[in-house]
């Protein structure tokens, strides 16, 4: 089999990759490892800075989108109880979409089929070879026969745990990473959200977010030891813990049901440079990830999409192969910034193991001056809805 650009990863990021390409003319295969139904069947994160809505719309999935994604505004930020409101219309004069990541990549399944793209689903043994020369190729096993892909790039889309970004030699290759000594439990329920908007929360009893799928889904966390018993977690114990560590308001207003979905993650910090070595490139989790507090795990995946697809489309249709060259350095320019702003915000809202009681009144501290500082809310508002993809904010 022979393309111009194989994509390893069915994700929403290796997806949207393709999508956009074949929208070029620039011929793409996907290979995944995991059935399309299991794909489908990973509830991830659901808010979007505006640039990754332009981006989707970009790429033809932008109708349903818009008609059943929640348009934010801004967002609350919440200490001993009690919110305030951060603006980010009024700030910056721009919003975010709450719209799930499983429909998003349910979206770019469905325009994939529609345009016949090549999406190999249970794909296992996935190898890359010879990326650092001119004629790199890939490996895989499906239905007990292994395939090759021979192909002029390799698009690495295929998450922490895939193959392409152990494909770059250690000696080349440098790794950063902070884990912290938490863990977000989560629940899914079909119950209406707790407020229009997601809300933050910092409480001596640990951290806690509001958030929603949808109008009548709706997704709670509160930090807990990431090595906690799930099943010691009953729903009723979940919800008396968030109530204790939410605004009032909002507790005494909160509708509660049973959960659909409860898990434990981990949260950490991580970035892998170079996120180019050859004909290979990283997209999204393969190089870096981040706590989810700010929001930022899609939406950095679908940045350096962003990236990749104008490299790729100007070497191909303009014979010019500087973006192509310099992916590494412009993707990680605002993968280091985002990294900073999530780890910002995990610092300042959550409970450390350590904390001392001088340490949460600096957190109380921090927050007051950001509820008091138009400068301070700002620069909050302006990282949250998502850096520029080229240059300086204007």
């Amino acid at each position: 089999m022979r393309t111009q650009v194989c994509i390893i990863g069915g994700g929403p990021s290796g997806l949207l990759l393709s999508q956009l390409l074949h929208r070029a003319g620039i011929d793409t295969v996907v290979l995944e490892r995991r059935s399309r139904a299991y794909v489908l069947s990973r509830i991830r994160a659901g808010v979007l800075e505006w640039g990754s809505v332009e981006l989707l719309d970009e790429a033809g999935i932008g109708d349903r989108m818009f008609r059943e994604g929640l348009p934010h505004t801004g967002t609350y930020l919440s200490v001993r109880n009690r919110g305030f409101r951060i603006d980010f219309d009024d700030l910056v004069g721009k919003k975010v979409m709450v719209f799930g990541q499983t429909e998003v990549t349910a979206e770019l399944y469905k325009e994939r089929d529609a345009m016949d793209g090549v999406v190999i689903d249970e794909a296992e043994g996935v190898a890359l070879h010879d990326v650092d020369s001119e004629k790199p190729y890939v490996t895989f096993t499906k239905d007990g026969r292994e395939h090759r892909v021979d192909c002029d790039f390799i698009a690495g889309c295929d998450g922490f745990h895939g193959p392409s970004r152990k494909t770059i030699p250690e000696n080349v290759r440098q790794e950063f990473e902070r884990v912290y000594p938490f863990g977000w439990l989560g629940i899914l329920s079909e119950t209406p959200p707790v407020s229009e908007e997601l809300i933050y929360a910092n409480h001596e009893r640990g951290f806690a977010l509001c958030s929603m799928r949808n109008q009548n889904l709706s997704r709670y966390y509160v930090q807990a030891p990431v090595d906690d018993d799930l099943e010691a977690w009953s729903d009723a114990r979940f919800w008396d813990e968030l109530r204790r560590r939410i605004p009032e308001s909002a507790a005494d207003s909160i509708v509660t049901g049973p959960s659909i979905e409860k898990s434990i993650a981990p949260l950490r910090s991580f970035v892998a440079e170079p996120m180019r070595w050859g004909r290979l490139f990283l997209v999204g989790d393969a190089a870096h990830i981040v706590p989810p507090t700010g929001a930022k795990g899609l939406n950095l995946a679908l940045g350096d999409v962003r990236y990749l697809n104008d490299a790729l489309r100007a070497f191909y249709l303009d014979g010019d192969d500087h973006g192509v060259e310099t992916y590494s350095e412009t993707a990680l320019e605002r993968v280091w910034k985002s990294e900073r702003f999530s780890w910002q915000l995990t610092t300042m809202l959550h409970r450390f193991p350590e904390q001392s009681p001088f340490d949460q009144r600096m957190q109380e501290a921090d927050l007051a001056y950001l509820e008091e500082s138009r400068a301070a809310q700002t620069s909050l508002a302006e990282n949250y809805v998502g850096l520029p993809f080229y240059g300086r904010p204007s």
